[in-house]
């Protein structure tokens, strides 16, 4: 009996509902799946011929699909409620996927990615508002940690195994096989999504996005401005940060893999510790540090000449997300009782169709240099610091 009620405090501290843990079991499924390739796709690209101004309009493209979807992926969820929105997305991704594996082209690989790659762009606004839903304000932050550590398992086997797969196969040859095992894994995140609880839409209140953003806590829109600025610090040298390592760093695929495992650990080791005090404490102090965290990684990488050094760099890029489940919380206590998802939604579409322009930029200083590159991003990201340090709200929790 002690050791079954010492479980049930255990799931309840770490907020572990029966929905919320199905959504956590789609969520490895698929980011699993995206991860096997994603950190390579840039590396792939030019392995097929792209050129640097095609792998910065990857970036570009993907930072506007996250816009693009956002905003339909929280109106879907709030009509459509979690189960059948979740379905709907995951077919999406089957599409993408397919189109991938069978043609062998960056034009193939821009047409495939609108669909799979923006999974977790369309099905973040229903991921939170599920775990919102479901666990109320008290337990938001440790919700969203728990999904972010749930990420980050994936996040940190996927590239690992991406490189195996590359070693073994080759580029390309490689890149396809994680395409196919990805199709694999998202069907059969299709059959798991069928045990998450749907949610009424009874209670479904029309509302057009202009609205919505009157609507929206002004607390909210100073977080936004900042949150864009430190966006911006983080994709200006995203896509470039494999080919640094690969190329200029000369590490190997494999090793590169162990970075982003690195990167993904000191990540989830450090979120279920800040969810507790944040949910019960003020919140702002945690997205400053995050904030720091983003503005000094591009400086560190800068400086990385060697694995042990690159070690160092990616544990400061782990730790950037220190307060990344607070900031997500704060959205969510800031959004409207009757259209979290959506809110949710508009401001990832409001930030992402802004900061999509800022890897298209990376990818033309590229051509300048790294140094102009990394340094530039370094700059904004100490200006979305300091206007958030002295203009930004955060939320303290009732206890």
């Amino acid at each position: 009996m002690a050791n079954h009620a010492t479980i049930r405090r255990l799931t309840e501290f770490l907020g572990l509902k029966r929905s919320v843990v199905y959504l956590f079991g789609l969520t490895i499924l698929m980011i699993t799946g995206e991860k096997l390739w994603d950190r390579f796709l840039p590396k792939y690209l030019e392995g097929i011929g792209a050129t640097t101004l095609i792998i910065g309009a990857l970036g570009f493209l993907q930072n506007l699909l996250n816009a693009f979807w956002s905003l339909p992926g929280g109106y879907l969820a709030d009509r459509l409620g979690h189960r059948r929105s979740f379905l709907l997305f995951n077919g999406m991704a089957v599409a993408g996927y397919l189109v991938a594996i069978f043609f062998t082209n960056w034009i193939a690989v821009f047409i495939g990615i609108i669909f799979f790659s923006a999974w977790s762009a369309v099905s973040l606004p229903a991921s939170m508002s599920l775990i919102a839903g479901s666990l109320g304000s008290a337990k938001t932050a440790m919700g969203i940690s728990m999904h972010a550590i749930i990420r980050r398992i994936p996040m940190a086997v996927g590239p690992i195994i991406g490189g195996v797969f590359i070693t073994t196969y080759g580029l390309i040859a490689g890149i396809r096989a994680a395409f196919i095992v990805s199709l694999i894994l998202c069907l059969l995140g299709m059959m798991l999504q069928l045990f998450v609880k749907d949610t009424s839409t009874r209670s479904y209140q029309p509302v057009h996005p202009f609205v919505l953003w009157r609507q929206l806590d002004p607390r909210l829109k100073n977080l936004l401005v900042s949150d864009i600025l430190i966006r911006f610090c983080e994709q200006i040298p995203y896509v470039f940060v494999v080919i640094w390592c690969l190329d200029v760093i000369k590490v190997s695929p494999e090793q590169f893999g162990l970075l982003t495992a690195l990167e993904m650990i000191t990540a989830a080791l450090i979120y279920i510790p800040v969810a507790s005090f944040s949910d019960r404490v003020e919140r702002k102090p945690f997205v400053v540090i995050t904030f720091i965290f983003f503005t000094i990684f591009p400086v560190i990488l800068f400086f990385s000449t060697s694995f042990t050094a690159l070690v160092i760099a990616f544990v400061v890029r782990g730790l950037k997300e220190f307060g990344e489940p607070t900031r997500k919380a704060i959205i969510l206590d800031l959004c409207p009782t009757h259209a979290k998802a959506r809110g949710y939604g508009l401001y990832y579409f409001v930030r992402d169709l802004i900061v999509s322009f800022a890897a298209f930029v990376g990818g033309i200083i590229w051509k300048v240099g790294p140094a102009f590159n990394f340094f530039t991003a370094a700059a904004f990201g100490v200006i979305g610091t300091l206007i958030f340090v002295f203009y930004g709200k955060g939320i303290e929790v009732k206890k």
